[in-house]
């Protein structure tokens, strides 16, 4: 097990205090200099009442002010929640409701609402009140679950918790100290968070570049977490000294094509299963031509129950953060019900999809997982989603929303023999119309337009039902 004695900046800046630490803007940030930084931040934030208590909400892009933000929050004591910054104001307001969040920090400098005092980024020499100790099976975080089923959980985290979700990964991938990993995903999601605690577990060099095209912005490092849309945009431009060496994939099934150009460029790539409830990544593998997502890494128990993937480890949170307590995860036995299928085969586990998204066509049970991997076979497909819409008729049928370089109706054509009856989409629409239209018509997107979070299937399923009448 990973272990400090003292705030994990705090300890590599003693023992490798001119070492590259983080790398934005153009410019390098040594582990000193990164902690006098945020040294000072957290001075100021204690004095304006940040405390152990505290609840503290973050809402930015990736940028070295969220970074020194987020830490400076953890250094005071506080209970950190990072927000989307995307999320409309009333959306914003109902999740906080029940957090307990005193303070809050946004990168746009726009108001909080009753009851929430916002921080700036003002620092004050250390001093004053004394720095809380670092404390490893403290609360640490809050990050809200997907909502996919329902309205978004918090899930809370100690330090223990994302110290041992990073020691996983870090072994899988060997991620060492002389290694750098690009921040390309958002703070606010599990898997952005997951890169954090790596970089500070390890000692090694963290890299912010939001504003840089990812070509640009992955130039000199070695690390990065990308989905699969992401890759195949970075394999199709100009890969002269791509610096990368390891990706690990996630967010959509994963295409043999795809890893296999990697590989040839020198890229390795990994892939595995993980959730916001156990801090990102719980089984991994180096990707291969199996659909599997490996075995359990480093302090995660699998068990299947019923088809049901259920999982327990050192890196599961403490439980769901609501109104000033925590609410259980766990039955008894401390096992955490996924409500994914899953199979073992050889001993590495399958995912079959959400037990949740299963559906049924003409009394023929659909799981959506499946057609996707099939349409993931083909060279031209980045991305697919398949969703239920309702049929007089069959009572429900699927429908696919597809990124692909090929004319849907040949995609159509491609996928009909591969299929049984009940599983062929009835309609193909384009995972960019979908994604557009959803946006102009709420004025909040389904998902960033670079693909880097999970793409809810409600919001899908919502937008197929409004341009397909019943009956098909």
């Amino acid at each position: 097990m990973i272990t400090f004695d003292t705030w994990p900046w705090q300890h590599w800046a003693q023992l490798t205090p001119h070492s590259i630490a983080l790398r934005a803007r153009g410019a390098d940030m040594s582990w000193r200099t990164l902690t006098a930084r945020i040294d000072a931040l957290a001075a100021a934030w204690r004095h304006v009442g940040v405390t152990v208590s505290s609840g503290v909400a973050l809402r930015g892009k990736n940028q070295l002010e969220l970074l020194l933000a987020y830490l400076a929050a953890l250094q005071c004591g506080a209970r950190v929640l990072s927000i989307n910054p995307q999320l409309p104001a009333e959306a914003m307001a109902q999740r906080l409701a029940t957090l307990n969040i005193d303070f809050g920090w946004c990168a746009e400098g726009l108001p909080w609402g009753a009851g929430i005092v916002a921080l700036n980024l003002t620092e004050l020499p250390p001093g004053g009140s004394l720095t809380p100790a670092w404390q490893v099976n403290r609360l640490a975080t809050l990050t809200l679950t997907s909502g996919s089923t329902g309205q978004p959980k918090a899930a809370a985290h100690t330090f223990a918790a994302h110290l041992a979700s990073a020691q996983g990964v870090i072994e899988l991938m060997d991620f060492q100290h002389r290694h750098s990993w690009l921040l390309s995903l958002p703070l606010f999601h599990v898997s952005g968070q997951g890169i954090v605690w790596r970089w500070l577990a390890s000692g090694a060099t963290i890299g912010l570049a939001q504003e840089l095209p990812l070509e640009q912005a992955l130039a000199g490092y070695t690390h990065a977490s990308l989905v699969p849309t992401q890759l195949w945009r970075l394999l199709r431009g100009d890969t002269t000294g791509l610096s990368l060496r390891d990706v690990l994939l996630g967010g959509a099934t994963i295409p043999t094509d795809l890893t296999q150009q990697a590989q040839a460029l020198g890229v390795r790539c990994w892939s595995g299963y993980g959730l916001t409830e156990f801090a990102s990544t719980v089984c991994g593998k180096r990707a291969d031509l199996s659909p599997g997502v490996g075995t359990p890494l480093r302090g995660r128990e699998v068990r299947l129950v019923d088809n049901e993937v259920w999982l327990r480890g050192s890196s599961m949170a403490s439980g769901y953060w609501q109104q000033g307590r925590l609410i259980p995860l766990t039955d008894d036995a401390g096992w955490f019900h996924t409500r994914d299928g899953g199979r073992f085969v050889d001993g590495e586990l399958h995912i079959t999809g959400r037990l949740d998204n299963l559906f049924f066509c003409g009394g023929e049970a659909v799981q959506p997982e499946d057609v996707e991997r099939a349409l993931a076979a083909h060279p031209a497909v980045r991305q697919s989603f398949v969703v239920p819409v309702d049929d007089a008729e069959f009572g429900q049928r699927p429908v696919a929303i597809v990124d692909a370089d090929t004319p849907l109706s040949e995609l159509r054509a491609w996928l009909e023999p591969l299929l049984s009856p009940w599983q062929r989409p009835v309609a193909f629409f384009s995972l960019q119309q979908a994604l557009a239209a959803d946006n102009m018509a709420s004025g909040q997107p389904i998902a960033p337009s670079d693909g880097s979070i999970k793409i809810p299937r409600n919001r899908l399923r919502e937008w197929v039902a409004a341009q397909l009448p019943l009956n098909h």
